[in-house]
């Protein structure tokens, strides 16, 4: 169980290609669909064929678009991005798009993931003389791969030089102001990339749910380590990055991503409602209610009453208008910030047996406000059911856990883990039943939160340094040297 403070996923990323009209209203209603993935930031970049718009604000989308707004971001290309930060700030700086004025008379780029080695690469791009004004990726991504195109003035060979620079998770969305849009996805699409093509129109985004919106059918996935140019002449493709195995990201199946979206051929709610069925099959104890901790567990407790026949009802009422929950230190102000979040329905709950259903736990100080506003909702018994396996891991691609000392499952057994969320019961996943309900086999599955072992390896030395160090639990993956 987490608050949005405790496990957040880098960005959401959309590009349009449309040669029979405005792009903004399309990007402007993708983003929407895409809010889930960032809250922090949001921008919109267009071009019109000969000037290249670019608009970005801290907030949400609706507070930072109108209609009148994006009257004033012409154009048949374009891309947008909302940000929720694992590397830079919540500033206006750190917001993407960003943009260079040249080559290809200028590029505007945004990505969604982490840079694994992105520290060295700022050193290195300051050493030849090129000031970076954000504490983003997103900008070292942009700066490198300007470089590539003036030095090749080849997209293709390019972006493939940029790839062997870069190490980690990035699906990126960019356009260039000879009109191309631009998508590429790492060799080992940790991040999620999706298109769809009809016509004269192409469209790539994070998640098939902004092709929902604007009422347009998935065509597929971008591959990992693929590259397509969309502009007027047409639509190229080429696989530029070499890999084996790709290693989509787990968690983007368990949590991240809506349960109304495509992955990789996967429907996720389908995988959710998988994950509520096997974790069903390891509870052998008595219960009244299935009680999901909205929204993303829902699915899962639907299949945890397939397959159990316990009833599942909404003993838990969601604030809608609560949006977004802010650092704040202390437990009583954390316990606050769940109350404002989240209220018990007391006829559910009171006097029953309550199995309790979310996605993870990260440092479990939310997962114990939760089972405490159960209890004092009249709860006879409470059985937390976990549907991911324990997180003993920081996340390296794109998911903000940092650090060994956030992950209470690093250096706590289940039964203490139970002991300090005071539930009766505690069951996570395992990663068999995980793998089984995603559908993709093991070897494509990126599992390094769960098992400490990283598929690249700068990111494994870093995270074996932190493990080894003393002061593993002062410090962050991108404060390793």
């Amino acid at each position: 169980m987490k608050s949005s403070h405790e496990c957040r996923e880098n960005c959401g990323v959309i590009g349009v290609s449309n040669g029979e009209g405005n792009v903004s209203p399309m990007i402007y209603y993708g983003l929407l669909a895409l809010q889930h993935r960032g809250q922090e930031s949001t921008g919109i970049g267009t071009f019109d064929g000969k000037k290249i718009y670019l608009k970005k604000a801290v907030g949400l989308v609706n507070e930072a678009f109108s209609m009148e707004s994006l009257a004033q971001l012409p154009g048949k290309v374009g891309i947008g991005h909302n940000r929720y930060s694992t590397a830079g700030e919540s500033t206006l700086d750190d917001a993407s798009p960003f943009m260079i004025n040249y080559p290809h008379k200028g590029i505007v780029l945004a990505h969604n993931g982490n840079i694994v080695n992105a520290l060295e690469l700022r050193k290195t791009i300051a050493e030849g003389g090129t000031s970076l004004f954000s504490c983003c990726d997103s900008e070292v991504v942009l700066q490198l791969f300007g470089e590539e195109l003036r030095k090749t003035s080849d997209m293709f060979k390019a972006v493939e030089n940029l790839m062997g620079k870069l190490e980690g998770g990035y699906s990126v969305a960019a356009f260039s102001g000879e009109g191309d849009l631009i998508a590429f996805r790492d060799p080992l699409g940790f991040r999620p990339l999706s298109y769809s093509q009809n016509n004269g129109l192409f469209v790539v985004a994070s998640e098939s749910v902004a092709f929902d919106i604007n009422d347009l059918n998935m065509t597929g996935d971008v591959a990992p380590g693929e590259l397509i140019v969309a502009n007027e002449k047409g639509i190229e493709r080429k696989k530029v990055g070499n890999t084996e195995k790709p290693k989509h990201c787990m968690f983007e199946y368990v949590y991240f991503s809506r349960p109304d979206s495509i992955l990789d051929g996967k429907f996720v709610y389908d995988v959710r409602i998988r994950l509520g069925q096997k974790l069903a099959k390891k509870f052998d104890r008595g219960g009244d209610v299935i009680v999901p901790v909205p929204d993303t567990a829902r699915p899962a407790a639907e299949g945890f009453a397939r397959e159990t026949g316990i009833p599942v009802a909404e003993g838990l009422i969601k604030n809608r208008y609560a949006l977004r929950t802010f650092i704040i230190p202390g437990q009583s102000q954390r316990d606050r910030a769940v109350r404002i979040k989240l209220n018990a329905l007391k006829p559910v709950i009171a006097g029953k047996k309550v199995i309790l259903i979310d996605d993870s736990i990260v440092r479990g100080t939310t997962s114990r406000s939760i089972v405490n506003l159960v209890r004092k909702a009249g709860a006879e018994k409470v059985h937390v059911q976990i549907t991911c396996p324990p997180l003993v891991g920081p996340c390296p691609y794109g998911i903000d856990i940092s650090s060994y000392s956030e992950l209470v499952a690093y250096n706590h057994t289940v039964d203490e883990i139970n002991k300090i969320l005071n539930s009766d019961t505690l069951t996570y996943q395992d990663i068999e039943g995980l793998v089984e309900s995603i559908g993709l086999p093991r070897e494509e599955l990126c599992l390094a939160c769960l098992t400490n072992e990283y598929p690249t390896r700068r990111a494994q030395a870093i995270c074996n340094k932190m493990r080894s160090s003393a002061s593993f639990d002062k410090r962050r993956y991108w404060e390793i040297e």
